[in-house]
């Protein structure tokens, strides 16, 4: 199963992946992780994009579409995968089909501005791994400390609230028109926020006959 996961940031993107890569044995791509360990290692691609992320800003398409082709080209993607952070505009979603690289379902996380805002406030991720926790919501088992590679639990610059209002105008602009996008190619189903993870996870199984 090829999948995307669509949303605002803050919508829970990255949990549900981890929770339906466990679900559907198929690996979770997350554009943001491959992005970030680049910035972290310094590779060239990765001082490209970390101006444009650590502004809240798109990455440019060239810089997405690349990583992803190459990703989604290794072994552990032959049964299926889930993108997660891409596309986030209808170049990059025409730029994907151009590659040949189609979907089966794309599930959108339904949450209101407000929620999103709330939720972010308390989003923490691991500075080695990327995993995403929140204080309140999905709290590691030790305060601070990834239960995946026991690394430090930051607060990632582009959740402070004056980066996440921009980028929500910038979601609502340049990544929520995909819906429709996909809704032509009768790909689109939606699943509407639910009061927890667990319950949120049960809505997407539905939603794709699971």
């Amino acid at each position: 199963m090829k999948l995307i996961l669509l949303g605002a940031p803050g919508a829970g993107k990255g949990t549900q992946a981890d929770i339906l890569c466990d679900k559907l044995d198929i690996p979770t791509i997350s554009t943001g992780n491959i992005l970030r360990a680049a910035v972290k290692n310094g590779t060239p691609t990765g001082l490209k994009a970390k101006a444009f992320m650590d502004e809240g800003k798109l990455v440019p398409d060239e810089v997405i579409i690349g990583i992803i082709s190459e990703r989604l080209a290794e072994a552990d993607c032959a049964k299926g995968y889930i993108l997660d952070g891409v596309p986030r505009t209808i170049a990059q979603a025409e730029a994907l089909e151009r590659a040949g690289i189609l979907f089966d379902s794309v599930v959108s996380l339904e949450v209101s501005d407000e929620e999103i805002c709330s939720r972010m406030s308390g989003r923490r991720v691991c500075e080695n791994c990327g995993a995403s926790y929140h204080v309140v919501a999905v709290p590691p088992k030790t305060e601070g400390v990834c239960d995946k590679c026991g690394g430090n639990l930051i607060q990632r610059k582009d959740d402070a609230p004056e980066t996440v209002k921009s980028r929500l105008e910038v979601y609502h602009k340049e990544t929520e028109p995909l819906k429709a996008f996909y809704a032509e190619r009768g790909l689109l189903k939606t699943v509407e926020n639910q009061p927890t993870v667990e319950a949120i996870s049960q809505a997407i199984l539905r939603v794709l006959g699971r």
